[in-house]
């Protein structure tokens, strides 16, 4: 690493050495602190702060003036520079060595939080979609698996930038907030859809397993809809509107919800009411009128998928 000499003051000769070392220090201490003490939480507040225990800008300028006053019987005056100079380049030097062995500090310090908090996790959630894993919560996190929708997962309690924490495999793994659940999904949907409806091709293959679905539960039902112009999922190929009303319309309803997981569902909505995953432990939630009955959906279920 290059250090470059930086022009001085024109009162720089008159400073103490004291000003004239803890000035650059604060500034090169500061923005590392704040970076390294993302991780280094205690489990059990859920917040990502520094470690009390970490070193601060006055220790490190008080070090390096120790190790300056060492440096200053050592080194020599260049020829074409001063001992001005020649102590600046020391200090950084030595603030450079200091940090490292910081960022070393606070990395054992973050590892053992996180052992903590695996130890102490207790809680197991359901995935009610196929999530990727990360290896933290940072948006430069490296995807290190996946986990199927429908799995049961050990949960530490600590999340951070719409990322919560779950223990995979006996390791720290961070996936996507919103798609976990305390309700057990419902396995084993089962049956053929022997009615000879379908839905238009290009779709995603989540509407191909609630047309599937329902159809081998409800036989009755043939009409699905599913790609139409517009805002939303449908021409994204994402939504299927099954054509139904009355009791068997909740029936139906209540039967996407129980298996959103294996159909990686991501709401429904069905007489002027939606349940979703991502609020899922608020139940049917009513929604303001839209003018008509199908608007209001009365006449159809809507499901829309991941």
């Amino acid at each position: 690493m290059a250090h470059h000499r930086h022009k001085r003051d024109t009162n720089a000769r008159r400073m103490p050495k004291a000003a004239h070392v803890a000035g650059p220090l604060a500034v090169l201490v500061t923005v590392p602190a704040v970076a390294l003490g993302v991780m280094a939480a205690d489990p059990a507040t859920g917040d990502f702060v520094r470690p009390e225990s970490s070193l601060t800008a006055a220790t490190l300028s008080s070090q390096t003036s120790l190790e300056l006053r060492d440096l200053d019987r050592r080194a020599p005056l260049s020829r074409s520079g001063s001992r001005a100079a020649v102590e600046e380049d020391s200090v950084l030097r030595g603030a450079e060595y200091i940090l490292a062995e910081q960022s070393a500090f606070d990395r054992r310090q973050a590892q053992a939080v996180t052992r903590k908090a695996i130890a102490k996790a207790d809680t197991k959630l359901w995935t009610t979609a196929p999530l990727n894993l990360w290896s933290d919560p940072s948006t430069k996190a490296d995807k290190v698996g996946e986990v199927k929708a429908g799995e049961k997962v050990l949960v530490t309690g600590r999340r951070a930038l719409d990322r919560v924490e779950i223990v995979w495999e006996q390791k720290s793994r961070w996936v996507t907030e919103g798609y976990l659940s305390d309700e057990e999904p419902i396995a084993g949907i089962g049956g053929v859809c022997a009615n000879g409806s379908a839905v238009s091709s290009g779709v995603s293959s989540n509407v191909v397993a609630v047309h599937d679905a329902v159809c081998a539960a409800f036989p009755s039902i043939t009409t699905y809809g599913t790609l139409r112009g517009g805002g939303g999922d449908h021409p994204l190929g994402r939504a299927v509107d099954i054509m139904v009303s009355g009791s068997m319309g909740w029936d139906v309803a209540n039967f996407v919800r129980a298996h959103y997981a294996e159909l990686g569902v991501s709401y429904v909505i069905y007489s002027q009411h939606i349940w979703s995953v991502e609020r899922g432990g608020e139940g049917w939630r009513p929604m303001s009128d839209r003018g008509s009955s199908t608007a209001n959906h009365y006449d159809h279920v809507h499901v829309s998928t991941f």
